[in-house]
């Protein structure tokens, strides 16, 4: 393990806080969380991914319980998605390894623009659930968001919330709520996904990632109950903040890299 001194274990706990917080409201969590991982003296970007993942599932359990009491997501929905997630992930942490994190970053980049200035200037979308489709359409969009989603999860990570947030919203027509409950159960799975191929191959960090992970899972309680208590558009304004986040970050890095 990484020598880790005192200073640094409580930044990272502090870190671990903030993005349980956030992951829980709206996704992104690993914005915050991931770097910070990066930042200790001698770990590789598999440790730090794979000790990260071990600290998000303590925050997304939590915040995905809070969430299935309070909000009761459709398991219709919810089935599919996490299903489709968990087989994604699995995926997407084999070939973790083998693509470069920056072939990413111009991709996901656009994306995000796209995505945040479609909410801003959507500023109905996801104030209320409008179902597009029904049935096995519906069954196939869900499934079909997991595991694309999920891919990405297993392979890199940060965003991920975000993604099944803006997808749920602007693909099958929830509400930022139901879109955010949802998400956490599908972000879930993505963790659960990523750790059953990290786990073995022996990359996870445990005393670090337990650590990180107990102040995760406060801050995935915390954010979940504000979330439910504030309702759609305090998680929209919240969504717009993350997404805004991700692509100054993306942009940085890809400056900096270049």
């Amino acid at each position: 393990m990484p020598d880790v001194d005192l200073l640094t274990l409580l930044l990272l706990v502090a870190a671990g806080l903030l993005a349980g917080w956030v992951d829980a409201v709206v996704g992104g969590g690993g914005l915050i969380q991931l770097p910070a991982m990066l930042l200790v003296p001698g770990i590789t970007p598999l440790q730090a991914l794979a000790t990260n993942k071990i600290a998000s599932i303590m925050g997304t359990s939590a915040a995905a319980i809070t969430f299935a009491r309070r909000v009761k997501p459709d398991p219709r929905t919810a089935l599919p998605l996490a299903g489709m997630a968990l087989v994604g992930a699995i995926g997407g942490a084999m070939i973790a390894s083998f693509i470069p994190a920056d072939a990413f970053d111009p991709i996901i980049l656009v994306v995000l623009i796209a995505v945040g200035a479609f909410t801003v200037f959507k500023p109905q979308m996801g104030v209320h659930t409008t179902q597009r489709w029904h049935g096995a359409r519906h069954v196939v969009a869900a499934g079909a968001i997991g595991l694309g989603v999920g891919l990405y999860d297993g392979a890199l990570g940060p965003g991920t919330g975000s993604f099944f947030v803006i997808l749920l919203v602007s693909v099958l027509g929830y509400a930022f709520m139901p879109a955010s409950a949802l998400g956490k159960i599908a972000n879930f799975c993505t963790n659960l996904g990523a750790l059953i191929f990290f786990i073995p191959t022996g990359h996870v960090i445990w005393t670090l990632g337990l650590a990180v992970g107990a102040a995760n899972l406060v801050g995935g309680y915390l954010g979940a109950r504000m979330a439910v208590s504030k309702g759609s558009r305090f998680v929209r304004v919240v969504f717009i903040v993350v997404v805004a986040a991700l692509i100054l970050k993306l942009s940085f890095d890809m400056i900096s890299g270049s």
